[in-house]
């Protein structure tokens, strides 16, 4: 006999808006993928619909014997000011195709739904991405916040705009950083403590200086900079970039990158039933307006 908390639910009915049917742009130039967030009205907030194209750009590239390189960046302003969490193209309640071992999402119960969902889009794929057998490059512009982060640190580098600044503000909604949280591995510990619990814009400037960004140029030359630094690695043996690539994700795992991540998104996902369970919000009423507002008082820009 099923248990009762087994039971499945009836999916919501809600209406998804999308702006566009292209949420990501893909261009190879010189051997290189240019792999490009596209929906720059809402600064390339992350919906469902944006993450399975990003998985089809990369599948794409990685199956192109002619990429020998892949550069992630996004159209716009910014590159991304994260999850989407209030755009009329929000589809949290949408059932898309799986590509990894996960159920699916949108008729499970309670937590079960969110945690189910994030398993695939958010961890799930991100570390598929980062296991990419390509050297990949961020290029990242203006705003790179929570869900950004995640985009940008699967990379192998980053090159950042002076413009650029990174954050995580999440704790605002009692939640420890986003899903991927590579946090610590990305900063050190102290750092990554100021980081998650001030959740302070961190400028490209200072990231550099504790090796999260490799290089920061003009947003006028950033373009140029990385396509010079993707068509060195073009330049570079196939194998040996896979395998140095390989090498140094493996330290990383002997580190207990994976396990670590693996404990801290089961303490995102008790923070997020503990919002449903005070105050009826996973988190906690804080859509995108209240939180990007919250973020341009701090830095003294509203």
């Amino acid at each position: 006999m099923m248990n009762e908390a087994d039971r499945l639910v009836e999916p919501q009915k809600v209406d998804i808006v999308y702006e566009t049917d292209q949420p990501v742009t893909y261009e190879v130039i010189d051997n290189v993928a240019w792999i490009m967030l596209n929906r720059p009205g809402f600064n390339n907030a992350q919906n469902g619909q944006m993450t399975y194209a990003l998985d089809d750009a990369f599948i794409r590239a990685t199956n192109d014997d002619d990429v020998r390189c892949i550069v992630l960046g996004g159209n716009g302003k910014h590159f991304s000011a994260g999850h989407d969490i209030g755009t009329p193209g929000r589809d949290l309640h949408k059932q898309f195709e799986n590509r990894l071992m996960v159920p699916t999402h949108v008729n499970k119960p309670a937590a079960e739904l969110l945690y189910t969902r994030e398993k695939e889009q958010y961890v799930g794929m991100c570390r598929r991405w980062r296991d990419v057998a390509k050297p990949t490059i961020a290029m990242v512009q203006g705003a790179c916040v929570a869900g950004g982060l995640m985009l940008a640190w699967v990379c192998d580098l980053i090159v950042a705009s002076d413009d650029a600044f990174f954050q995580d503000p999440v704790n605002r909604m009692g939640i420890p950083g986003v899903e991927y949280f590579a946090h610590a591995y990305e900063l050190p510990p102290r750092i990554a403590k100021e980081f998650l619990l001030l959740g302070e814009r961190m400028s490209a400037q200072r990231a550099e200086q504790f090796g999260m960004v490799n290089k920061v140029v003009s947003r006028e030359t950033l373009r140029e900079t990385v396509a010079a630094m993707a068509a060195k690695l073009v330049a570079q043996p196939r194998l040996g970039n896979w395998l140095t690539k390989q090498a140094v994700n493996h330290v990383e795992e002997l580190m207990g990158k994976r396990n670590a991540m693996e404990a801290v998104y089961h303490m995102h996902h008790f923070a997020h039933a503990q919002n449903d369970l005070t105050q009826g919000n996973s988190i906690a009423g804080l859509d995108a307006k209240a939180m990007a507002a919250a973020n341009k008082k701090e830095a003294g820009e509203g």
